[in-house]
């Protein structure tokens, strides 16, 4: 049975009238997209909402959280004054498992370790009504999958990669701590009404081609910029041929586009996967609505009229794609990848190959990498490269061992690890003996910014699907193509590796011993959470101050970034993953990933009460004791990757005032606002060449601060010259407001006192 299947049916039975009034706003045929987005609304607007342009309130169904991020997310709730969460949420123990010599091991190695963050997110979702997934339980996004995601339902989660959920026909948006607070305690969740991307899917999938590679030719065409703001919904009949998990792939990397979310409609592999994973109940829920479940006909015979744009592939034309190094859209195909290899200069040797993590981590994905290593095994050939393979879930891990898949990567040379995120995050031991060796790896991940793996800036990181990763590991090569290239064995022989075999859905069912998963208490009242004031992994957060109601001047620039500035770069993962429950901690690793453009070095910039250069957050807290605010400035796309909300909070904390760039990623400029802070953009992007080192800065305007009204910065320079330049903003009304209030958790809190 479904969990929350009340909740569901109450969505479905009010489904058809929500649909119904906003054909009739709308006065013309809707997308799937659509329809979930309007049946959602807080309130019915008048008029159409303007894609990229009305904010607008939605009420999500359900909240997801990772550990590494449910620990400032609860650690704000906890501040919201509310006894109960208000809508179905959990929290998924799996991005502090730190993978280095095999499964059991490093989990109990884990559960050692993080102790007091287990105990303290166990005991605030007994008190708060959140159900706990316990570590080695599995993936949040894979679990959600197996348990939670259902046809046309919403969900907010504090992962970036939340809309694999997509994969069973819901909206799944990843968001930042401060926007699940808001959904837990009650209150609607804004966005700006997203673009739509269509997707039309032909053909059908085929050989060594798999959903991985649908994901990593569109990232290809849109970059990791073409999906900002917008949402991409797949259909065509080629989107029916693709099993559940692979929808869910597909989705799941959408987040490497900066797509607010992506979608499938609703149709018969969702159904079997329903069934499969114990929702019959919910199957036959979504059968008996399925015509409210998928666009409307008209839309995607013609597609031109409903979406803003729209995107066609033939999947019988599709090749098997590598992307990278350094950036997932660097699209390849397999024919040409070879000779891209040799043409930069990439390592060629293959080091590690990893299959696995929340996007690729399936029983279909395991069943059709595991059918090649069987293969190799019977044929005489061992893996040359390093591999890993990580399952996504306890129930997937449990039931591919049962059915034997497990045996043939252990026969093969490689690792099983534990089902947690692992190296797809940094949490990785790498074994080498030169950790700042140039070199290869390869992995079925959905990320692969430099130093993301294994904290090394050496290491080119490419992305691909299972079957690709686990072929290039047996020939320890990055420029063999298993589509045509052979390997000698043992005995010296030609073989070359059969295309993949795999299974959707396992013959026998899904099974599994323990899931992981503790239900909170009925009433917990009487639950109490402790947080030791003498705790390094742990601290109670005091609230923002609010603005002081004057124009920001005599502010220091802290640094001018150039280039490329993710939230790895913001706010490093790897080993600073065991301070994100204490916001002071791990501040003291804001922007050291990041590239001062005066001096080209990282986590260097100029003290300008000393003039010496030294590490950025030393630099901020010298600031922030002498009362200096701080202005720091960035380049496009600042802040895309992971929805961590410790890159929005660190700055906070540390006093800086304003970040400026040239754009922002979706996620990451809404968690600059929660907090409080001043996100705004130069209206001329030339105008980033103004900005000086040892510049004096004045933000102007801030007393008529308005909706769609610029403000202006004056660049006092050294020389006694100055610059003005015009900067603008998105905020609406209520954003505003959280500026004002020093941060929107103030306004909830005050709600509550009120």
């Amino acid at each position: 049975m479904a969990y929350d299947i009340d909740m569901i049916k109450k969505v479905y039975s009010n489904l058809s009238k929500h649909i119904e009034a906003a054909r009739k706003l709308l006065g013309r045929p809707m997308t799937f997209t659509e329809k979930i987005l309007y049946s959602h609304l807080l309130e019915l607007p008048p008029g159409p909402c303007k894609r990229g342009v009305d904010y607008v309130d939605f009420q999500p169904d359900r909240v997801g959280m990772q550990d590494a991020t449910a620990q400032m997310a609860l650690l704000q709730f906890m501040q919201a004054g509310r006894s109960k969460v208000a809508v179905p949420s959990t929290v998924h123990c799996d991005h502090l498992i730190q993978a280095e010599v095999g499964a059991k091991a490093d989990l109990d190695t884990a559960i050692t370790k993080n102790k007091e963050v287990y105990e303290f997110l166990a005991s605030v979702s007994n008190k708060y009504g959140i159900g706990f997934w316990k570590p080695g339980a599995g993936i949040i996004h894979q679990v959600i999958l197996e348990n939670y995601a259902f046809p046309g339902g919403m969900m907010i989660g504090t992962d970036s990669h939340t809309p694999n959920a997509g994969g069973l026909g819901m909206i799944a948006i990843g968001v930042g701590g401060a926007d699940a607070c808001d959904v837990m305690a009650g209150l609607p969740w804004e966005l700006k009404f997203p673009q739509l991307i269509g997707v039309k899917l032909t053909g059908k999938l085929s050989g060594w081609t798999s959903p991985k590679d649908v994901i990593l030719k569109v990232a290809g065409i849109l970059t990791v910029k073409g999906g900002t703001d917008r949402i991409l919904e797949y259909f065509g009949p080629g989107a029916e041929s693709i099993s559940c998990t692979g929808k869910g792939t597909i989705c799941n990397m959408g987040a490497e586009i900066g797509a607010t979310t992506s979608i499938f409609a609703y149709d018969k592999k969702m159904s079997d996967y329903l069934k499969a994973t114990g929702r019959a109940d919910l199957a036959g829920l979504a059968d008996g609505i399925a015509g409210h479940l998928t666009g409307d006909h008209e839309a995607y015979e013609n597609p031109e009229k409903y979406f803003d744009q729209v995107i066609e592939l033939n999947l019988d034309e599709l090749e098997p794609h590598v992307n990278g190094p350094y950036t997932p859209d660097l699209a390849w195909k397999i024919s040409d990848f070879a000779q891209a290899v040799k043409d930069n200069g990439w390592p060629q040797e293959l080091e590690v190959g990893l299959i696995g993590s929340c996007t690729n981590s399936s029983y279909e994905d395991i069943s059709r990498a595991a059918s090649l290593a069987k293969f190799a095994v019977e044929h005489g050939l061992k893996a040359k490269s390093e591999y890993t393979v990580t399952p996504g879930s306890e129930q997937v891990r449990y039931t591919v061992d049962r059915d034997g898949y497990l045996q043939w990567f252990e026969k093969l040379g490689g690792i099983v690890l534990a089902n947690a995120c692992g190296p797809c995050i940094g949490q990785w031991a790498r074994h080498t003996t030169n950790p700042d060796k140039k070199n290869s790896i390869l992995t079925s991940f959905n990320r692969n910014f430099a130093k993301r793996n294994d904290g090394n800036p050496n290491t080119h990181a490419f992305v691909a699907s299972p079957e690709i990763v686990t072929a290039l590991a047996i020939a320890g090569d990055l420029t063999f193509n298993p589509l045509k290239d052979t390997l000698t064995n043992n005995k010296g022989e030609q073989v070359k590796l059969p295309d993949p075999e795999g299974i959707e859905l396992p013959a026998k069912g899904f099974d599994v011993k323990d899931r992981g998963y503790q239900e909170p208490a009925k009433d917990g009242s009487q639950v109490q959470v402790v947080v030791s004031p003498d705790s390094q992994r742990l601290q109670l957060l005091d609230p923002f101050a609010a603005w002081e109601g004057i124009d920001l001047k005599n502010l220091r620039l802290l640094i001018k970034v150039k280039g490329k500035c993710t939230t790895d770069h913001i706010s490093m993962a790897g080993p600073w993953l065991k301070y994100r429950g204490h916001l002071d901690n791990i501040s003291n690793n804001m922007l050291i990933g990041a590239v001062n453009s005066f001096n080209g070095k990282t986590d260097s910039v100029k003290n300008e009460l000393t003039g010496q250069y030294d590490s950025v957050p030393k630099v901020q807290r010298a600031y922030k004791a002498g009362h200096i605010g701080t202005v720091v400035v960035g380049d496009e796309n600042y802040g895309e990757g992971s929805s961590r909300e410790h890159a929005a909070m660190e700055p906070r904390f540390l006093g800086v005032r304003v970040i400026l760039v040239k754009s922002f990623a979706r996620i990451h400029e809404t968690n600059l606002k929660k907090q409080g802070m001043l996100a705004v953009t130069f209206a001329d992007k030339n105008d980033y060449d103004k900005v000086r080192e040892d510049d004096t800065i004045d933000v102007l305007g801030l007393t008529t601060f308005a909706p769609g009204k610029p403000l202006s910065m004056v660049l006092n320079h050294a020389d006694g010259s100055s610059d003005t330049i015009k900067l603008n903003h998105s905020y609406n009304e209520n954003q505003i407001e959280w500026f004002k209030a020093g941060g929107a958790l103030n306004i909830i809190r005050s709600q509550v006192k009120a």
